[in-house]
């Protein structure tokens, strides 16, 4: 009947489906799993730089060669290439979901819509994108267009990738086994059967694959990112069109019959039962008729291959075509094993990465598989052309043995290939890490403080029932205590709550600094939220300082009591009022890059550097080599005056007028000044004889003047707003200075005043822009005299750029405690970079299979050591 021959028609127009295991590379990360994905390598962990930073990828990819290379130059598997619109309307590419795609390849899609991927809260943004868009872009689909649509010359798509993400952020933000869990998975359900029901009326002469995968797994938790087997696991669905067979109506012959490389031994066999994800790369370039990516050590998945166009075409009575698809594949996997050797040769040429012995043996394995692949060609070709004399007909003759062995050596060559790069590349080392943590943990014991004498003593002191400094405030209240009555018992109880709150003060410091640099190295929020988590903790030791000053006004110390209030308020005002570090001043969307804004910064700096920096009255005019000469005052001077000339001329919306030749000489006159102090600095400690006492202040006064100019420096390859900076800095330095030579009653112990130097140096980093993270590197340091790309030069500028404050902060802080007989400060101070460092260290190797691990752990590890 009828109605039965539609539904035999229907069930024969169905495609074939197949179901495998898909082996990601770690990291299983997305940005690194995309860049595998497409360029067929093996993206390190050290490979970092990029992770949810936007990082372009700049290395050969199917991607890229689809974009580039002509249609009528490629050699179509799928579509079908006669169709002349094509020619005169290539078909485009298409993409939407996770902008990690955009990130990488910015100018590759021709159709392109995005979405935020990083909130993992955010379950529908990503999904109901690609859900409104994916069926418009679906009946655009090479093969799936309607005649009327191919006769409009309409443009099309040969390529449509759509990448989901609900899935993902349920197991990130609920885990595996939630609820929200079923119901994303039914919405992929009904999408995937909307699209495989799309592909399934595909014309019968056009053969499109879908291809449905995960880039990596999930632990029990939801997270990824390490290198286990419930993230590396997952899952890759392939679902051919009816047209990939013509009509046959067994689905096992849909593709080409299975080449399992038994013939060679079990090595081989295991090769062809394993997938990569970098396997994907070669099989989809040679479907789309593209070059395999160079870089490319994935191998051919002869499974994901349709049999050849001429075979489909051919009569399935003719017995002399019948087993061209396993030429076909021997084929491609020949070309695939030329590619990577050709890779693998060329690298080892420029690294000592891939040792030489193993270099051998696949060369001897490509060689003889290339002997096999031969002489099979020259037995099958000698013979046709024999039976062609004979029977005096055409025919094609293949040896099905000898290209199944060819194709078994070849798939072993490149699965060796791929194993060698991932043992060179891509493994986690978990003995070297714990023998680094080891290390590190050691040098941390030997940095701790309480091993010095000074320390030690110190510390019995600030928790000794009998304070010392407390005579202090004894003796300026000696008589009203040893009166008797009210008086003596309100000076009793005043000098306890000072002794109290000297103690809170040494106890919120170490806590506050053992969590700053220790506990909250293990939370990835923490370390997003650093900045105000930092300003936060100075505020409050600033405000602890205070509090135990007002207790101790009646004692003469020179201190002013506001000098703690003010160290907090230059962080605050810095946070608050001073945007726009690294950024470029014409776009002037920041305040701080206006011209009266940084000019009058500038002039601040000038008289602070004539009357803070040196001591003008105790050297005679005009003589070299002293620290306050006119000349040497002069020449900072110009340099400001540079400064200021060649930001105004970068605030200019005429980019021609860049200040290149201004700012080169500002550099010149800041390094004449830097090589001038470090010749004071030199001279002075190689004299003898003299005063000690005035040899170690004008030693002090030079290295100030030194750090000045450093500093100086850092505002030139920062920007205009940093010059705001550099005054608030410089007034909370000063301040902090004078705490730090506070005595008696308002003396602040070393633990306090280590961690109120380091908060300050943080601060100073965080209220520049800067953060523990690769994307927030400000490159623009790198071009702040020249438009050309000098790696010294732009290496050491953005270096100092983004270290500047800790290097020049640390070093006032070693030569301050080394001059003023505080020595027990650098040691502090010392050992809670120390703390930091190994807290680091250990909470990244901890967290190396949490999703932020590359994000946020390791450079957070890298920015402390």
């Amino acid at each position: 009947s009828s109605h039965n021959q539609q539904r035999k028609q229907k069930h024969r127009a169905r495609g074939s489906s197949q179901l495998f295991q898909f082996v990601a590379d770690p990291p299983t990360v997305t940005m690194q799993r995309l860049k595998g994905l497409t360029t067929g390598g093996l993206p390190t962990f050290a490979d970092i730089s990029g992770s949810f930073g936007g990082a372009s990828i700049d290395e050969d990819s199917w991607v890229e060669q689809l974009k580039n290379v002509p249609w009528n130059r490629r050699r179509h598997l799928l579509v079908n290439a006669s169709d002349g619109n094509h020619a005169l309307n290539p078909p485009q590419i298409a993409f939407v979901g996770d902008d990690t795609w955009v990130d990488l390849f910015p100018t590759q899609f021709d159709d392109s819509h995005p979405y935020p991927s990083f909130n993992t809260r955010d379950l529908d943004t990503v999904d109901n994108g690609c859900l409104m868009h994916l069926p418009r872009l679906l009946k655009r689909m090479v093969g799936l267009k309607t005649e009327r649509d191919r006769s409009t010359n309409s443009s099309s798509f040969e390529l449509i990738i759509s990448h989901f993400l609900g899935v993902d952020h349920v197991g990130h933000t609920y885990g595996p086994n939630d609820p929200h869990m079923n119901s994303k998975l039914h919405q992929m359900d009904v999408s995937l059967a909307n699209t495989l029901g799309a592909i399934d009326n595909a014309p019968s002469d056009s053969c499109i694959v879908a291809l449905v995968l995960g880039d990596h797994g999930m632990t029990e938790d939801g997270n990824h990112g390490g290198g286990t087997s419930e993230e590396m696991n997952a899952g890759l669905f392939a679902h051919f069109s009816p047209g990939c067979d013509g009509d046959d109506d067994d689905a096992a012959t849909k593709i080409i019959d299975g080449v399992d490389g038994r013939e060679i031994g079990l090595d081989a066999a295991r090769a062809f039962e394993s997938i990569n994800q970098i396997d994907l790369v070669p099989t989809i370039s040679l479907l789309l008729g593209l070059p395999i990516p160079y870089a490319n050590i994935g191998g051919l998945v002869p499974a994901l291959l349709p049999k050849p166009r001429y075979s489909r075409q051919s009569s399935p009575s003719d017995p002399s075509k019948t087993d061209e698809g396993t030429l076909h594949i021997a084929t491609a996997l020949a070309l695939n094993a030329a590619q990577v050797w050709r890779y693998l040769h060329e690298y080892s040429k420029s690294s000592r990465d891939l040792p030489s012995d193993q270099l051998k043996e696949l060369k001897e394995l490509l060689d003889s598989a290339t002997i096999v692949y031969r002489d099979a060609l020259s037995y099958s070709q000698m013979v046709t052309e024999s039976e062609s004399n004979l029977n005096g007909e055409s025919g094609n003759y293949q040896d099905s043995t000898a290209f199944r062995q060819a194709c078994g050596l070849f798939k072993l060559f490149l699965a060796q290939s791929t194993d060698l790069g991932k043992r060179v590349w891509t493994q986690f080392n978990e003995a070297g890490m714990m023998m680094g943590i080891g290390i590190m943990a050691l040098a941390w014991v030997l940095v701790v403080p309480l091993w010095t004498r000074d320390v030690r003593e110190e510390i019995v002191r600030i928790f000794s029932a009998n304070h010392a400094l407390i005579n202090v405030q004894i003796e300026s209240t000696k008589e009203i205590a040893a009166s008797p009555g009210k008086e003596a018992h309100d000076a009793k109880t005043l000098m306890q709550s000072w002794q109290h709150l000297h103690r809170i003060e040494v106890a919120a410091a170490v806590l506050l600094m053992t969590f700053q640099c220790a506990i909250l190295t293990f939370s990835n929020s923490y370390i997003e939220h650093e900045r105000e988590v930092v300003t936060f903790s100075l505020s409050v030791l600033s405000l602890l300082i205070l509090r135990r000053w007002y207790f101790a006004q009646s004692a003469s110390v020179e201190s002013p009591v506001y000098l703690p209030v003010l160290v907090a308020i230059c962080s605050r005002l810095n946070d608050v009022f001073v945007t726009g570090h690294g950024l470029d001043p014409s776009i002037r969307l920041h305040p701080a890059h206006h011209s009266f804004a940084f000019m009058t910064s500038l002039v601040l700096l000038v008289y602070i550097r004539l009357q803070w920096i040196g001591d003008r009255s105790t050297q005679p005019r005009y003589s070299f080599g002293i620290t306050s000469t006119p000349i040497s005052e002069i020449t900072d001077v110009f340099a400001m005056f540079c400064l200021a000339l060649t930001w105004w001329e970068k605030r200019s919306r005429d980019h021609s007028r860049n200040g290149y030749i201004i700012a080169r000489a500002a550099i010149g006159f800041f390094f004449v000044g830097m090589v001038h102090s470090i010749f004071c600095i030199l001279r002075d400690k190689n004299q003898s004889g003299g005063n000690v006492g005035n040899r170690s202040a004008t030693r002090v006064k030079n290295t100030k003047l030194a750090l000045f100019r450093g500093m100086m420096l850092l505002v030139m390859v920062t920007g205009p707003s940093c010059s705001s900076t550099a005054v608030l800095v410089l007034l909370q330095c000063a301040s902090i200075c004078k705490i730090m030579e506070s005595f008696g009653s308002k003396v602040v112990d070393a633990p306090v005043m280590a961690a109120l130097w380091r908060l300050a140096i943080r601060s100073a980093f965080f209220g520049t822009n800067h953060h523990c993270s690769f994307n927030r590197l400000q490159y623009s340091a790198a071009f702040i005299a020249t438009d050309s790309f000098h790696f010294v030069i732009a290496g050491s500028s953005l270096f100092f750029n983004t270290f500047g404050w800790e290097m020049i902060g640390s070093t006032l802080v070693l030569v301050l405690s080394r001059t003023t007989g505080r020595s027990t400060v650098w040691s502090w101070f010392r050992f809670y970079q120390w703390t930091e460092m190994l807290a680091s260290c250990i909470s990244v190797s901890v967290m190396k299979r949490h999703l932020m691990v590359w994000a946020i752990f390791a450079p957070r590890f890298m920015f402390a050591a």
